[in-house]
This record gives C-alpha cells, structure tokens and sequence, in this order.
C-alpha cells in the first residue's frame, strides 16, 4: 500500500486576537474539557482567560496545526489584573452564526 497524501493545512487566521474578542463579546466561546480541567488544576478562572484575551499578544512562533482535530491552536500571552502572567491556547470552530472560540488550555507561566 501507497503512502496517503497529506492533507493540504488551511491557512492561519489573518487577525486571531480580532476574531477572539469578537467571539468573546458576542458570547460565542466554549470551555474544551481539557482547558476546564487545567483551569481548576491551576486555579485560573475564566475572568483571567477573559483579560488575557482582551489584553495579551499574539505569540505566533507558537501556533501549531493539530492534524488530529484538523484546526490551528493559537497562543495568546499577557497578564491578568493582578498581574498573573498566563499563556491562554485557543482555536476555531466554524459555525452556523459564526465562528466559535474555543478554549482549549491555560497555563500560569509564574508556576
């Protein structure tokens, strides 16, 4: 049997941070069970997730391509109100009303 050819990858999304808020504002953005459970494990809520979003930076030297879930996960870097510095890993779920965010981890890089 032949080797399968890869999969042509989609391209990255040109604005991450834009669509990010944009879905935040609106309401459209769910908790991967995975970004739930490292959120209580590390006790960063989703106020903090939220700041960090509105206020952080693209690291895109981060951004990977998950062949299994067939998506890109970007990485957004800044700082909580009480100055917590956290990494908050997103992605994007194309939807009927619009894309959807999706939450997938939280990492406190203070720990």
């Amino acid at each position: 049997m032949g080797k399968r050819p890869a999969r042509k990858r989609p391209p990255k999304h040109p604005d991450v941070l834009g669509l990010a808020r944009a879905c935040l504002e609106a309401g459209r953005y769910r908790d991967t069970r995975h970004a739930t459970d490292r959120r209580r494990e590390r006790e960063i809520t989703l106020m903090e997730i939220k700041t960090v979003l509105a206020t952080g930076w693209h690291e895109k030297a981060r951004d990977r391509y998950e062949e299994e879930h067939s998506a890109w996960s970007y990485s957004v870097r800044g700082k909580t109100v009480d100055r917590r510095s956290l990494r908050v890993v997103i992605s994007f779920e194309p939807g009927e009303r619009g894309d959807l965010l999706l939450l997938v981890t939280a990492i406190d890089l203070e720990a």
